[in-house]
């Protein structure tokens, strides 16, 4: 059973907590779309001053809507367009501190103020990517990069 956590540590001891409970949740279960539940509910209760998170899936060349918290979304997003095509065509992480100066950005929550997108790879391919929004400016740092990372490698491991 899953009980909402207080993270009181540092913001590092913090995400390594949350990458140890997502290693719990995934170990053992085999189905994607479930871990990416499972996944996208956790990083929702951790993180303050979010008002999205969740995947997009690849489908050819574009991703289509995965699991996810928060508002209805783009159902599709063309590989190479806004942020989360973006990440997913250069297969790296893209922090954007502001999304108005972000060309091309794809609002599908008005109240976006910046925005995280970690790409998922397996094998050597872009499976999605997980997409973090936040109604804050710059909201996400590096030390976000750094442990998204993680939690998406962790992911795509199982």
């Amino acid at each position: 059973m899953f009980h909402r956590t207080a993270y009181s540590g540092t913001r590092e001891e913090n995400y390594a907590l949350v990458i140890e409970q997502l290693k719990s949740l995934i170990s053992g279960e085999p189905n994607f779309i479930a871990n990416l539940a499972n996944a996208a509910a956790l990083l929702n209760q951790f993180f303050t001053d979010i008002n999205w998170v969740g995947f997009y899936l690849a489908d050819g060349e574009e991703l289509v809507l995965g699991p996810f918290q928060g508002l209805p979304a783009c159902v599709r997003i063309p590989f190479g367009k806004g942020v989360c095509g973006t990440a997913a065509a250069e297969r790296r992480t893209v922090v954007v501190p502001d999304v108005h100066q972000f060309p091309g950005h794809i609002a599908c929550d008005a109240a976006s103020q910046s925005e995280i997108v970690v790409p998922l790879i397996k094998d050597g391919r872009v499976i999605g990517v997980l997409d973090i929004d936040s109604p804050v400016k710059n909201r996400f740092d590096d030390i976000d990069r750094r442990f998204l990372e993680q939690f998406a490698s962790v992911l795509m491991s199982a």
